[in-house]
């Protein structure tokens, strides 16, 4: 079937394309011990722009996409987080995207495979209709739709499903991982049982931590961290104006604290972490895609003995000297993705917040009229909103 859409390929001059592109409908498994599903038609409602999808452009420039493209195919049909009308079932959902032969696709292991709906192996989202496997096609709360068209504010909500339910897999693995590092220490310490110093190291590992970087994903894990933890002391790192309304919103939501990134050296970055956080840090999250993350982390002392260093970001290089990383028994991890459940309880979550107020909309006809122009100058530019989605399909959406 052929549908307008736009597309990744290997190409230097125009790795994004919009246009005429064939879509398929492909066998496909949610999970290992399931049985392959053929797609059920949708039709794409309103999407949104993730940093994923400029770096996969930057990649398709550079002719390294091969690997992501569809068995047999030479481009991706990009677009990961939004809303579908489903029109066999008369209703909208929210599409899962990772699925696969595999356990848990999100922790797959070697003997394992997985897709990636819109990013790896599997069209996505940004075209007028596309085949998804049944069983990852979400449902949505009640009360959103009128005379069959879905609520703005509430749709544009539903562009962060994806990144939010990412968050809280973040929270659920810090949360173990600080618990299992530290327990032992904390349990001499206090002279508890394990049980009691496993819970207690779970809620220090958040006593004072760094959030490098301030795009949505760093806004919801700080956002998530302060829900859930009472006495975490948190403080955004980034180079946005104190009274931008990006930081506004983020300290408003979060009730966090804010250090604005004006310093030319490193080490006088990494002195006003410390002193704002008033010590060194028991986690160290990097969610702004540069290198300076390990450099402050390590190389400045900014992450204290026993801490945790979560890498979010993607594209930057991780180095450590290792005689002071092994000696203050740093832990070091990375993992992308949820699972379902994440996927299930980040729309119950976000159809009750106002993360709507972050999302800016791009006319499609202006995106599609030159889809690179867009990311470069608009979507992804220095001055970019927190969140831009496009309305794909405005019959659906209550404008």
């Amino acid at each position: 079937m052929m549908v307008k859409g736009t597309y990744f390929q290997n190409d230097p001059e125009k790795p994004l394309v919009y246009g005429d592109v064939e879509i398929e409908n492909i066998k496909r498994r949610r999970l290992r011990g399931e049985e392959e599903k053929e797609g059920i038609l949708c039709e794409p409602v309103m999407v949104g722009f993730c940093g994923t999808d400029n770096e996969l452009m930057n990649m398709g420039s550079k002719g390294l996409l091969g690997p992501k493209f569809p068995k047999g195919r030479n481009r991706l049909i990009n677009g990961h987080e939004g809303i579908v009308w489903v029109p066999s079932e008369n209703r909208f959902a929210i599409v899962l995207i990772r699925g696969g032969n595999s356990w848990d696709p999100t922790r797959y292991t070697e003997d394992e495979t997985y897709f990636e709906y819109g990013c790896d192996g599997a069209d996505g989202l940004f075209c007028d209709k596309q085949y998804f496997n049944p069983d990852m096609l979400l449902r949505i709360p009640d009360g959103y739709v009128k005379n069959g068209k879905l609520d703005r504010a509430f749709a544009k909500k539903m562009v962060f499903p994806d990144p939010y339910a990412c968050m809280l897999f973040q929270l659920e693995r810090m949360e173990d991982l600080g618990s299992a590092h530290n327990f032992r220490r904390t349990m001499k310490r206090l002279g508890c049982s394990e049980q009691e110093a496993r819970e207690a190291a779970k809620e220090e590992i958040f006593d004072r931590t760094v959030i490098f970087g301030l795009g949505t994903t760093g806004m919801f894990i700080g956002d998530l961290i302060v829900q859930n933890h009472k006495n975490a002391k948190v403080l955004f790192v980034a180079r946005s104006s104190a009274d931008s309304p990006k930081v506004s919103f983020a300290l408003k939501q979060t009730n966090a604290e804010y250090l604005q990134n004006t310093f030319d050296k490193d080490e006088d970055l990494a002195k006003a972490i410390v002193q704002k956080l008033g010590g060194r840090a028991t986690l160290f999250i990097g969610v702004s895609g540069s290198n300076a993350e390990h450099r402050i982390a390590f190389e400045q002392k900014v992450l204290g003995c026993n801490g945790i260093y979560n890498s979010f970001s993607l594209g930057p290089n991780i180095s450590f000297d290792t005689m002071p990383f092994g000696f203050e028994n740093h832990l070091i991890f990375g993992s992308i993705n949820f699972r379902q459940d994440h996927m299930e309880k980040a729309i119950e979550l976000l159809a009750k917040s106002n993360y709507d107020e972050i999302v800016e909309l791009i006319d499609r006809d202006e995106f599609t009229k030159d889809p690179i122009d867009s990311y470069k100058n608009r979507i992804y530019s220095k001055g970019a909103p927190m969140k831009t989605a496009v309305v794909w399909n405005p019959k659906y959406v209550d404008m």
